[in-house]
């Protein structure tokens, strides 16, 4: 129970974190940081160690922001991904397949890509819009050409 209650107040930070570094306010602070930077350039002669603070300061902020950034895109994925599912999981017509697709090797992505662009070539032959093509038919119009070419003459 503790681990859930530590989850949640990094959860909150984080958050808090992502939305102030996406703000105005944010660049405000880090323009005038740099800005004071180069201002005290001159006061410090422009020594190792005055380019050594904002070479350090820029790096940990670099730093944490991947790690915060990374974590941010991985929520948003998933949450995008949740919604995709929900959307094939109730139509009728979507197949259950592709829910959960994420979670495919980069090869089975590859051939289910190759059976949509089929679908998509398939689909620019119609005439009407609202015709549509399912991925068996694509495999069964892959198999009888294959037949057709394969077939002893």
């Amino acid at each position: 129970m503790n681990n859930k209650k530590t989850s949640t107040v990094f959860e909150k930070i984080a958050q808090l974190a992502t939305v102030f570094s996406g703000s105005s306010l944010a660049f405000v602070l880090a323009f005038i940081v740099i800005l004071g930077w180069i201002i005290t350039g001159p006061y410090f002669n422009f020594s190792d160690t005055w380019q050594l603070v904002i070479n350090t300061g820029t790096t940990i902020v670099t730093f944490l922001m991947v790690f915060l950034i990374q974590r941010m895109q991985n929520k948003d994925s998933k949450a995008v991904h949740l919604k995709l599912n929900e959307l094939v999981a109730a139509l009728n017509g979507p197949s259950n397949r592709l829910i959960d697709v994420e979670g495919l090797t980069e090869d089975e992505l590859e051939i289910l890509s190759s059976y949509y662009r089929t679908l998509a070539e398939m689909a620019k032959k119609e005439k009407m819009l609202s015709v549509s093509h399912s991925i068996e038919e694509a495999v069964d119009l892959h198999n009888a050409k294959y037949t057709k070419q394969n077939k002893p003459s």
